[in-house]
């Protein structure tokens, strides 16, 4: 593994010597000096990193372009003021030199509390756009068209807009497109650069004539000043269109939608590992885990590419753990494969309705059950492409497709295609000229598919209930398909006699609820435990197919109901029955809400008001730390329902 970067006045490292990344330190062999590089160094690495290790350091001939990097990053940013948008949402700008004649301007989104199917943001989010200053100025992504007046005042501010030549357009999803018009109005003679699927999509948003030009991977674009674009087609992260650019001279890579995540602050890259990794994981598993072979497949070939930071399209820029970061996409993206207990096809139509947003809600659902998702763009998909997905999957999710075009066609395709056995899924899309649910499933039982399952639909604009009910059904699906082979891993996973000892730990017994803006959810729990005195903590295990576990990251907060020995059984009965996807786990019993805005069960022993400080990662748990803020009891002379089990491979 080859390593280039710059210390602006600092001891270069030897030729040959060990050099180890940790926190942001490098540390060199048996008589050399460590050397802080947060503050001045730029490392451009080949991607062959292992567990988060520089292996061996080079001495490598430095440009002045990475030591202008270097010097420049340290300018201070500007700051737009803060505007309201619809009212109460607080937005700015932020514009920063990241590189050589290489600049972000990161659209501050404060108060965003949704995003596509995320039940909701604790940090907002963050639409970055950036702008190379070579001989031929480019603009790489624009941003939401929320943002028009800011970021186009931002723009302005930094570049005459009218001498833009090249657009690079990532992704087109309308958080980064949705300003592309405009870029457009203002730079007519520019040249939009994309992935053959990008331009397609993106005739269909610019209502205009405009310049294009269709890259592949491995394509060049030369931008003078030493900047040379390199493109790498990175389809289906999380869009077909998708693809990645690297700037050789500044060892940017420009990802869009991989590598980030939502969360807004000032910071403009990513110094606080700590506090970010958990909105970094939960973007990923969202968004990018429902790829996981095509995350893999964008990691091979970033191999042999040389780059030092990773500017995304959400959140800070990735400058300070860049291989630990990737690692960790390489390594989640394996975990989804290698434990995969069986497949699922979700097609969908991308930019049409809530087709993308909903598929990936229902897709989220079905990898908590470690079922594979193959995601496939019924608008882009060749038909013998279609057919062997189709063949090699346990599972079909068919998102409506409009009535017309060549999603449709590609529905037709599906009808001969899916296997007589094969559960068939058909939802509503809500893009308004959906084909009928109905329809649909008449198409598919009419040539003797008996598996098909009730349709899901949508009655109006898709709201947080909405996408909990999606992904609920994702994992309901999930769980049909690997049930019979997670009961046979379970019995085969533990000696007999070593169950019945661990079954022999008893625990309480516990009704864990929550509530996000309108989504709400409850769970039996049993193993709980006091984790902490100062401040008083405790650990709740969460199995990964849960439907509350979505309620339950870090800021998230719920009530732990203790249910009182001799009284329990009417909610025990309740909340162990199976809900259908969407279902309100709360009718009929009796609650009222806490001062966090979780549910608390009239009838139970005690409850206590909790927030979600951290969350530990086993194989099929995850372990919930969370600090205690309130709590009471309801009768001082009672006692806490044990839960003793015979044996300790089913709860």
């Amino acid at each position: 593994m080859s390593m280039a970067g710059v210390m602006a006045g600092a001891v270069p490292v030897a030729v040959g010597s060990v050099c180890e990344l940790q926190g942001g330190v490098a540390k060199h062999g048996a008589g050399s000096t460590d050397v802080n590089v947060r503050s001045s160094f730029v490392p451009a690495f080949r991607h062959g990193f292992v567990a988060g290790r520089v292996s061996s350091c080079e001495r490598v001939s430095v440009g002045s372009g990475l030591r202008a990097q270097a010097a420049s990053v340290a300018e201070a940013p500007k700051v737009s003021q803060m505007v309201k948008w619809q009212e109460t949402k607080r937005i700015q700008t932020q514009s920063v030199v990241i590189g050589p004649e290489t600049k972000t301007i990161r659209s501050l989104d404060w108060d965003r509390d949704r995003f596509d199917i995320e039940f909701g943001l604790q940090n907002g989010t963050t639409y970055n756009s950036y702008v190379i200053e070579a001989d031929k100025l480019t603009v790489i992504d624009a941003s939401h068209e929320k943002f028009r007046e800011l970021y186009l005042a931002a723009l302005k501010n930094e570049i005459d807009p009218s001498n833009i030549e090249y657009i690079v357009c990532n992704h087109t999803e309308p958080d980064h497109s949705g300003l592309v018009p405009d870029l457009l109005e203002l730079a007519p003679n520019a040249t939009v650069v994309g992935s053959k699927v990008c331009i397609q999509f993106l005739q269909n948003l610019v209502f205009r004539p405009f310049k294009t030009k269709i890259v592949k991977g491995g394509d060049t674009l030369d931008l003078g000043n030493g900047h040379v674009l390199e493109f790498v087609i990175a389809p289906n992260l999380h869009w077909p269109d998708t693809m990645f650019t690297l700037d050789r001279k500044s060892g940017i890579l420009f990802t869009c939608d991989a590598f980030g995540m939502h969360y807004c602050s000032q910071a403009v890259f990513d110094e606080d590992l700590e506090k970010l990794e958990s909105h970094f994981r939960f973007y990923y598993d969202c968004l990018m885990r429902p790829n996981a072979r095509s995350v893999l497949s964008a990691l091979k070939r970033l191999s042999d590419k040389e780059f030092g930071m990773i500017a995304v399209g959400h959140g800070p820029l990735l400058r300070y753990n860049v291989a630990d970061l990737m690692l960790k996409y390489e390594t989640w993206s394996k975990d989804a494969q290698e434990k995969k207990l069986t497949s699922a096809a979700v097609l969908y139509v991308s930019d049409y309705g809530f087709s993308d947003r909903l598929s990936q809600a229902l897709a989220r659902g079905l990898t908590k059950t470690n079922t594979l998702v193959e995601m496939v763009d019924l608008n882009s998909v060749d038909s013998q492409e279609l057919i062997e997905c189709v063949s090699k999957v346990a599972a079909v999710v068919i998102m409506a497709p409009p009535s017309q075009g060549p999603a449709n066609a590609a529905v037709t395709t599906l009808v001969t295609a899916i296997k007589n056995k094969q559960p068939l899924l058909i939802a509503e899309s809500y893009g308004g000229d959906d084909e009928p649910v109905d329809t649909l499933v008449g198409r598919f039982m009419g040539t003797g598919n008996l598996a098909t399952l009730p349709p899901i639909r949508v009655k109006e604009t898709p709201t947080e209930s909405t996408y909990q009910l999606f992904e609920e059904a994702g994992t309901d699906l999930g769980q049909q398909l690997t049930q019979k082979k997670v009961i046979e891993a379970k019995k085969l996973n533990m000696p007999v006699d070593v169950a019945k000892a661990i079954g022999r730990i008893s625990g309480g017994l516990y009704v864990v609820t929550a509530q996000k803006g309108v989504s709400r959810s409850a769970m039996i729990a049993s193993w709980v435990s006091q984790a902490s005195f100062k401040p008083l903590g405790i650990t709740i295990a969460v199995a990964k197919d849960r439907a509350i576990e979505s309620l339950m990251q870090v800021g998230d907060t719920f009530v732990l109901n203790c249910l009182e020995e001799g009284k329990y059984a009417s909610l025990m009965k309740h909340f162990l029955k199976r809900f259908p996807a969407g279902a309100d786990r709360f009718e009929g019993v009796e609650v009222t809400t806490g001062q966090n805005g979780s549910p608390i069960l009239i009838n139970a022993l005690a409850y206590m008001e909790c927030e979600v400080k951290s969350r530990l990662e086993v194989a099929d748990h995850w372990i919930v730390y969370a600090e205690v803020t309130d709590g009471n009891v309801s009768n001082p002379d009672g006692k806490t329902a044990a839960h003793h089990r015979k044996i300790g491979n089913y709860y």
